[in-house]
């Protein structure tokens, strides 16, 4: 008896086992018998050791389409053949019913794993590439131990931003290539909007004063 490892199961896995070209073929019933053994050990083995429920919920989905066009093609066949075609159709349907009930549809599954950022960027890629180039090289990041991929891939991926090295390299190059006497314009808007935000506050508190 060779079983089907759970993990190597594709959707026409059970519909390839000799059970299927037995019953096809009307072979004798001892035959068969082995067969439908073998056939309902790979079920009940991947059930509980299937690493992904999916691969064997198509190959259920699969075999019970297949066992009923049999069933309805074969009625006129021997006794014996019959008999175990309508328990593999009824241990086909039964395992999709607890299958069923047990594994998340792919899309939710799939929905599932992917969590938006709370934050998000809502500026423009140059002033975040300013961002990302300043506090490289302030050092304010593991010592400054961070490379400029590094703080790219970690940032971006925080703030719901992809960016490609390349794209990080010329972004930065056109900031080289500014003509005015201060070539960081966002960081100089930080630094004015703060300093502007203090002396509101001050004003606030000498008014309470």
């Amino acid at each position: 008896m060779n079983l089907i490892n759970p993990n190597d199961m594709d959707y026409h896995t059970l519909t390839e086992s000799d059970f299927f070209r037995f019953v096809s073929q009307n072979t004798e019933a001892a035959d068969i018998q082995a067969a439908y053994d073998e056939f309902s050990q790979t079920i009940f083995r991947s059930y509980v050791e299937a690493g992904d429920p999916h691969r064997l919920l198509f190959a259920l989905i699969y075999a019970e389409v297949e066992l009923q066009s049999l069933h309805d093609t074969l009625s006129g066949g021997k006794d014996g053949a019959a008999a175990y075609l309508k328990k593999a159709l009824a241990l086909v349907r039964r395992m999709l019913e607890n299958l069923q009930a047990q594994v998340p549809p792919l899309s939710t599954a799939q929905k599932s794993d992917i969590q938006p950022p709370p934050f998000r960027w809502t500026g423009t890629l140059i002033e975040l590439v300013e961002l990302i180039y300043g506090l490289q090289e302030i050092g304010c990041i593991n010592d400054g131990e961070a490379s400029i991929n590094e703080l790219t891939g970690y940032l971006g991926k925080l703030l719901g931003v992809e960016i490609k090295d390349i794209l990080c390299y010329n972004t930065y190059a056109n900031i080289k290539h500014r003509k005015n006497e201060s070539r960081t314009y966002f960081l100089d808007k930080m630094r004015e909007r703060l300093n502007l935000r203090m002396q509101r506050d001050d004003a606030k508190e000498q008014a309470r004063r």
